[in-house]
């Protein structure tokens, strides 16, 4: 818990101590909800696991599928509206910022067929996705990928990139660990 509180306080420069991003932070809450409903999901009480998610989004405005996979140290940054699908899969150190969707590509066409199969997104280690972006299907975004605020993604994504626009085109890549919002000197130039 100590390491996971020091990586979102290395991560944002509004927080101020452990104390208050434990007290004041809905994404913090929201994993809290999530690591319970996702134990209730293992053990197959699908519905007490849905019930505690529901829970979770009355009180943090984020939505996380109980069955979701996520790595260690996700940062779900101001958080409303983000909305994070059943057969998401995600890596450690993810920065995730408000209204953004992780998501399937076409729901409510032949359900049936798309039950118990990949189609959400995979988000390698260190991945930042920018508020409003929509990360769709079962595509994968690469290590230390930016994707830019409010982008389309649709299609795999390789490592180091930043993407932006809609639908998301490659406009570079970086290096750099951690920028907020996706935004880099590289994506600043190629527009």
């Amino acid at each position: 818990m100590n390491s996971y509180l020091q990586s979102i306080i290395d991560r944002d420069p509004a927080a101020r101590s452990k104390l208050s991003v434990i007290l004041t932070y809905p994404g913090v809450k929201a994993i809290f909800l999530y690591k319970i409903a996702n134990f209730f999901s293992v053990a197959k009480f699908y519905l007490v696991a849905r019930m505690i998610s529901q829970l979770a989004r009355f009180i943090t405005g984020i939505e996380i599928h109980p069955a979701a996979k996520i790595g260690k140290n996700l940062f779900i940054d101001h958080g409303m509206g983000v909305v994070i699908g059943e057969t998401s899969d995600i890596g450690d150190n993810v920065t995730i910022y408000h209204n953004a969707t992780l998501g399937g590509i076409s729901p409510s066409i032949n359900s049936n067929e798309q039950r118990h199969v990949k189609r959400h997104p995979t988000l390698k280690d260190n991945v930042v996705v920018g508020s409003g972006a929509q990360v769709l299907g079962p595509i994968e975004v690469g290590k230390n990928a930016k994707i830019g605020s409010n982008a389309v993604v649709t299609k795999d994504v390789p490592e180091n990139a930043v993407m932006i626009g809609i639908p998301a085109r490659n406009v570079g890549t970086t290096t750099e660990e951690f920028k907020p919002y996706a935004v880099t000197e590289e994506s600043k130039e190629s527009d």
